[in-house]
């Protein structure tokens, strides 16, 4: 019997697993994952500001997947990819005859000097938990230490991420006035973004409707600015400086150092695959979600690394496997945007959807439409169950 390994249990790898169970492969299906739950990477944002806890947005690995599969809990270290080999690091080793490889991302320093030991980031839960207790025990600080830079929080970087923190942190600011009996609007946020423009993937009416919102709300926006530098407590930017004790890095990811630990040819830790999502030369390897590079057939440019499109991709790469496994030609990856959602805080945020017709929402509903998909992602991942518990 074949051995399909698949590594990482997000978006990817766990939908992988759901759809080679329904589509009832002949095989030993092994999950590795380096924690014994999954996290929904998408609402990481609301630990670092305290909106929620870590158990609202994980569930158990292992009570979500059929018994029929194997589950290592275990860290991948690399990939011998000429003996069809997974190397862990308290394991034995893994054989595999197909791999299914979502193994996610990290953050990206863009090679910036001093971001590394001088900012805070998040790429899973006990990252995110981290910049959280930053947050909080700076803040208390302040009743002892009188520093300004104690309530001035900047968040580098005005992509997805970072203005859904913006306005998560937007929410959390009365609380935390109140908890730790600071000066009224003492607290300041501060975003510093390279690009010129916010949310550019959205129409300008919506983009614009954010910026509005964030200011509004006291978030002082640099945009058009580079950053150049970061040392302790200040992000430098060309002749520019901003001060805080609280530095967020939201700028970018690269997928996995296994990638680049594992001899693959790549960029950023992405590898660019085949069109049905195979890796050249190896037709056993699926790379898939942040460690895969995909092109767009209509644009020529890579997709963007989104948990619908890693969903999608999952549903192919086991699609494929199951076509090898039965003596059948694959399939190139097709893919169609549902739209995309951005918050600002649970009650607010702008939406592009494209299904049923096409929606652009803006203000209160959009928190409706992001929980929704939200709960649809935990129920294609796992049981009703989990989803009924997020609520």
């Amino acid at each position: 019997m074949a051995t399909i390994a698949v590594l990482g249990a997000g978006y990817a790898g766990l939908r992988t697993v759901k759809r080679l169970i329904h589509d009832k492969v002949d095989a030993h299906i092994v999950l590795i994952n380096k924690n014994p739950y999954h996290y929904e990477s998408t609402q990481l944002h609301e630990i670092v500001a305290g909106s929620k806890e870590p158990s609202d947005i994980t569930f158990d690995i292992r009570s979500a997947v059929s018994d029929k599969v194997e589950v290592i809990i275990d860290s991948v270290t690399s990939i011998d990819r000429e003996h069809r080999r997974v190397m862990l690091a308290a394991s034995k080793p893994v054989e595999y005859d197909y791999l299914v490889n979502a193994l996610g991302f990290e953050s990206e320093s863009f090679g910036i000097k001093g971001v590394t030991e001088n900012t805070l980031s998040f790429s899973d839960v006990d990252s995110a938990v981290a910049a959280h207790e930053h947050i909080e025990r700076t803040l208390a600080r302040y009743g002892t230490s009188h520093d300004e830079n104690d309530l001035r929080i900047i968040v580098c970087g005005a992509g997805f991420t970072g203005v859904e923190l913006l306005g998560e942190l937007i929410t959390m600011i009365p609380e935390w006035t109140s908890r730790y009996s600071l000066p009224q609007d003492g607290i300041t946020l501060y975003c510093v973004e390279g690009g010129k423009k916010l949310l550019p993937m959205l129409p300008e009416h919506l983009s614009a409707w954010a910026v509005d919102y964030l200011t509004e709300h006291g978030v002082q926006l640099h945009t058009g600015t580079v950053i150049t530098e970061v040392r302790p407590g200040v992000v430098v930017s060309a002749d520019q400086e901003f001060h805080a004790n609280t530095i967020i890095w939201t700028t970018g990811v690269r997928g996995s150092r296994v990638i680049g630990d594992s001899g693959y040819s790549q960029k950023r830790n992405r590898v660019v695959v085949q069109g049905d999502l195979s890796v050249k030369d190896h037709p056993e390897e699926f790379l898939i979600g942040d460690v895969s590079a995909v092109p767009d057939p209509s644009s020529g440019r890579m997709y963007p690394t989104t948990a619908q499109i890693a969903i999608a991709q999952a549903d192919t790469a086991a699609a494929n496997i199951a076509a090898l496994l039965r003596g059948r030609a694959t399939t190139p990856f097709a893919f169609t945007s549902v739209g995309t959602v951005c918050s600002l805080g649970p009650h607010a945020g702008v939406a592009s959807i494209d299904m049923v017709g096409h929606w652009h929402l803006k203000g209160r509903k959009v928190g409706i439409v992001k929980k929704l998909v939200n709960d649809r992602s935990v129920l294609e991942l796992s049981h009703v169950r989990e989803m009924l518990a997020s609520n």
